[in-house]
């Protein structure tokens, strides 16, 4: 029983020798490798981790900073409303006969877009026509009367009220015949105003009555609605503490040039002009109320639309600029990495400015124009870091 029970011990230790010897070649491979990656992972790297040249420099791209004037902008919210809203009414009774223009047609200021039935006005103009030339006659022998009387009146053979009368008769007849005239004036017109013409220019919008029905100048609904957007205007609200700056311009006579973006203020649409500026400032919001006008050529600008109005205000003469990839953000403020002749770099805080196209930034302190920062590489960076600058296709490096 003894020798037994040995003999099943010994296997038990066999069997339990073997998974431990299966257990380290198994793993033991792994974490030899994984240590030697570790070992040859730590080589060439900086101080964050980056790879490094050898000498212990860093790759880094640079740019020289630039010298230039850029523009200085203030940007608000601002609402397209048109340069001029009508809403086309008759000015005398009559029935619609026919409409000249098709809903969201382009009209000029002049032209003719409905007829009405103008056929009473013209009978009204007939009998007035009718009535001048009598009261003409009359007058005409009126004024005959008065020259025989004016004789005998002369020669003592005529009173003097009856002298009077009839001069009294001729003032009559005259005020007959400018009575006549002005009424068949008021004919004519009522006849032009049959005739609806458009009283600006701009697209018209959805037909408010069919010919066939009886419109009357006391409607308010009107025939259609016609909105100017050629010029259009936009307006928009400012910061009180640009009344000033914008009342000098003005007063002045400069133009204060104003571009209107799309809601993301990134595509430019239109190019205009500041024309007015509100005679008051708004209490509830501290904002001034501006209006600028555009030619709109292309209608890229349409009524109610809403746009970003970017007004320039003024301009910085012969600042720094620099790419906008060179500049960093900390909790400090915005930064750069300088490259000196040494080719050490020097973390700079910087203060910016406005944009310069879409990928240059004014620096309005802490730069020089001429200088070359850093624009590609500066995770790796310190101030003292040594680098050496790399070109962006090739990769070769060329020192300073």
């Amino acid at each position: 029983m003894t020798t037994k029970k040995n003999i099943l011990r010994l296997l038990s230790l066999l069997a339990v020798t073997g998974v431990a010897g299966a257990l380290i070649v198994h793993y033991w491979p792994a974490a030899g490798q994984t240590a030697k990656h570790a070992q040859m992972g730590g080589m060439g790297r900086g101080k964050r981790g980056g790879p490094m040249l050898p000498g212990g420099s860093v790759p880094v791209q640079t740019t020289t900073v630039g010298i230039a004037d850029v523009p200085q902008y203030v940007t608000a919210l601002g609402t397209v409303v048109p340069n001029a809203s009508v809403t086309v009414t008759s000015q005398v009774d009559g029935q619609l006969m026919k409409v000249f223009f098709s809903e969201g047609q382009q009209v000029k200021k002049g032209q003719l877009l409905a007829q009405l039935d103008a056929r009473s006005y013209q009978a009204t103009l007939a009998q007035y026509e009718g009535e001048l030339a009598q009261n003409q006659a009359l007058l005409k022998s009126a004024k005959l009367t008065l020259t025989r009387y004016k004789e005998l009146y002369a020669k003592d053979s005529l009173a003097k009220q009856d002298l009077d009368s009839q001069i009294a008769t001729v003032g009559q007849y005259q005020g007959a015949v400018k009575a006549d005239q002005a009424q068949i004036a008021a004919a004519k017109l009522n006849i032009d105003y049959a005739a609806i013409t458009a009283p600006v220019s701009g697209r018209v919008g959805l037909r408010l009555v069919d010919p066939g029905n009886v419109v009357h100048s006391s409607d308010t609904t009107g025939l259609v609605t016609i909105t100017q957007i050629q010029p259009i205007a936009v307006t928009f609200s400012v910061p009180q503490s640009y009344v000033q700056t914008l009342l000098k311009a003005l007063h002045q006579g400069t133009t204060l040039p104003v571009t209107a973006l799309d809601q993301d203020g990134t595509t430019e649409l239109a190019s205009g002009s500041l024309n007015f500026i509100s005679n008051e400032i708004d209490s509830s919001t501290g904002t001034v109320k501006l209006k600028a006008m555009f030619a709109n050529s292309d209608e890229a600008l349409y009524p109610n639309q809403f746009v970003n109005a970017r007004l320039q205000i003024g301009q910085y003469r012969q600042v720094p600029v620099v790419s906008s990839q060179a500049i960093q953000l900390s909790s400090d403020g915005s930064f750069v990495y300088v490259v000196g002749a040494d080719n050490t770099v020097t973390r700079t805080a910087v203060k910016t400015g406005p944009q310069l196209g879409t990928d240059q930034q004014a620096i309005l302190e802490g730069l020089k124009g001429g200088e070359q920062v850093v624009t590609a590489g500066i995770d790796n960076l310190n101030t003292g870091s040594k680098v050496s600058v790399v070109t962006a296709s090739s990769g070769s490096k060329g020192q300073q």
